[in-house]
């Protein structure tokens, strides 16, 4: 899976769901689309956490770090 960002992985997990809720999957998709998820939720959650990460960062020392 290439490089996404935040809200690209977003888009893309909402399509997947829609997909699943409207039974366009055959079971062979389906397996292949969880898989997907699966990778698009952990790239979220991590995404999130070091954006936490460095929000309490600024909050604590005032200082913006790239």
């Amino acid at each position: 899976m290439e490089k996404k960002n935040y809200s690209d992985a977003m888009r893309q997990l909402e399509d997947i769901v829609r997909r699943m809720e409207s039974g366009e999957l055959d079971i062979d998709s389906l397996t292949k689309e969880l898989k997907c998820a699966q990778s698009l939720i952990k790239l979220c959650k991590d995404k999130l956490y070091k954006t936490e990460e460095e929000i309490k960062k600024i909050m604590e020392t005032g200082e913006i770090t790239k």
